[in-house]
């Protein structure tokens, strides 16, 4: 009775699992990230990259452009998304390229960065 029980429950897993797989939202849609050409800002896009393949989309290679081309890119369709949006620094840009119209900007990945040059106070007075 015991092994019927855990092949029972193994086999209702693997039908519950196989059926949720297959209504993935991304199923079959294939998405192109982009990102600046600074490295640091690759681990924002890893992330929602590999979030995005868990939900069963497929994910291109992230292209490196500058700021004003992604977001241009975006608009236009020709890329997906792209993980880094910096406020105030980027709100021009954003704009620019239409907008709320244009994109789905949700949460906050960093608070509470500086934007700017930091140096500190002792060399900042004798300046």
């Amino acid at each position: 009775m015991r092994h019927t029980v855990i092949f029972a429950s193994a086999f209702a897993t693997l039908v519950t699992a196989s059926a949720w797989a297959s209504d993935l939202p991304g199923k079959g849609i294939t998405v192109q990230p982009i990102q600046s050409t600074i490295s640091e800002e690759s681990f924002q896009t890893l992330l929602v990259s590999r979030a995005l393949e868990k939900l069963g989309y497929t994910v291109n290679k992230p292209s490196e452009v500058d700021y004003n081309v992604g977001y241009t890119s975006i608009a236009s369709g020709d890329a997906t998304f792209t993980a880094v949006n910096w406020q105030p620094l980027h709100d021009d840009m954003y704009a620019a390229a239409g907008g709320d119209k244009k994109f789905y900007r949700e949460g906050v990945f960093v608070s509470g960065a500086a934007q700017g040059y930091l140096i500190d106070k002792k060399n900042c007075r004798s300046v």
